[in-house]
């Protein structure tokens, strides 16, 4: 079957454009600043814009009148003003004003789509639905970025590759140690491994057996609300003070080949230690981080589209077939209960 590829199918469709009732990381949150922007994400555009008091609000891209983008309008607090013929849309998807015809049909109908928001963590967050919906559940991501005792950066970048090879490529702690063999921190340990899969309360471990602190050994998927994948890298002393070297990664599909990545590096360190590692990461680390997700994302772009269709798949690829089992699962869940359009 040829996962990454848009069929009629309808649980491979939802596959490509991504699960419904979910949280997604969409952008940094210094994308959105004094004007409406516009995203594509989940094969659709979305217009995103700060009211006054500095909170994102995001609408489907469309004014429900004739379709033009909203992102080209005027903010007004808490509603975008259509830039074609000046159609008022709230937040919520209601048409409050139609400036040309007072009183007609449209205004008060809530015939836009609206998308609840939530900001953490250096990213606007939003929940993808094909419906307007007031109540929606939270969600949480992993202890390191949460939690006072670390400190993080955000990496964020668009590859040209279906998302679902990115989580792929985090579920495969193996690649490490060849394609990534010449970095500092994943220079060590052994090249061959056995794998095991190891049940968590929020989703599941894939980790080499007898090799732990060493060099890429474990991955970790967690669904909290929110799909994230976490990894533990050890860090050589010219890494700085801290522990082990963190990541936490979550990819939102944009198109069928386009994704963006957003991947916080993360390290338990305190007072001086936190301002040292900062310091040290922005003017040495950071350069060399880049330099690995440039390999991986140069593997991720070159792969062709039904690449995984030709597979031959051994022992280390547990990982990632479980993965992608799960994520079939909710799809196929998703599409009998209706919530795929």
């Amino acid at each position: 079957m040829k996962m990454h590829a848009i069929t009629a199918d309808p649980v491979s469709t939802l596959l490509t454009s991504g699960l419904k009732n979910l949280w997604y990381p969409v952008c940094p949150s210094s994308f959105v600043r004094d004007q409406p922007i516009s995203l594509r994400r989940f094969g659709r555009k979305i217009a995103l814009w700060r009211d006054a008091s500095g909170q994102v609000h995001a609408l489907e891209d469309h004014c429900p009148h004739r379709g033009a983008p909203m992102s080209q309008g005027v903010i007004l607090g808490d509603r975008l003003a259509c830039p074609y013929h000046g159609a008022e849309v709230r937040c919520d998807g209601t048409v409050t004003k139609v400036p040309g015809s007072p009183g007609c049909k449209l205004e008060g109908a809530r015939a836009a789509l609206s998308f609840r928001t939530r900001e953490a963590h250096g990213a606007v967050f939003l929940f993808n639905s094909d419906t307007n919906v007031d109540e929606v559940p939270g969600f949480s991501m992993p202890q390191e970025l949460g939690s006072a005792e670390f400190s993080h950066f955000l990496c964020y970048a668009e590859w040209r590759a279906d998302y679902r090879y990115t989580l792929d490529n985090v579920m495969d702690p193996m690649h490490g140690t060849f394609l990534h063999k010449q970095s500092h921190s994943m220079s060590e340990g052994d090249s061959q491994a056995t794998f095991r899969i190891r049940d968590t309360d929020t989703g599941f471990v894939f980790e080499k057996v007898g090799q732990r602190g060493v060099n890429f050994d474990w991955s970790e998927f967690g669904s909290t609300g929110v799909h994230w994948l976490r990894l533990e890298i050890p860090y050589p002393k010219s890494g700085g003070p801290g522990g082990n070297f963190a990541i936490i990664a979550c990819v939102t599909p944009i198109s069928p080949q386009l994704c963006a990545v957003f991947f916080w590096r993360c390290r338990k360190v305190q007072g001086w230690m936190r301002d040292t590692w900062r310091f040290l990461y922005r003017n040495r680390l950071e350069a060399r981080h880049w330099a690995v997700l440039e390999q991986d994302r140069v593997m991720m772009e070159q792969m062709e589209i039904d690449a995984n269709a030709r597979e031959n798949l051994y022992q280390h690829d547990i990982g990632l077939v479980r993965l992608r089992r799960l994520l079939r699962g909710l799809a196929e869940e998703q599409v009998e209960a209706g919530l795929a359009s």
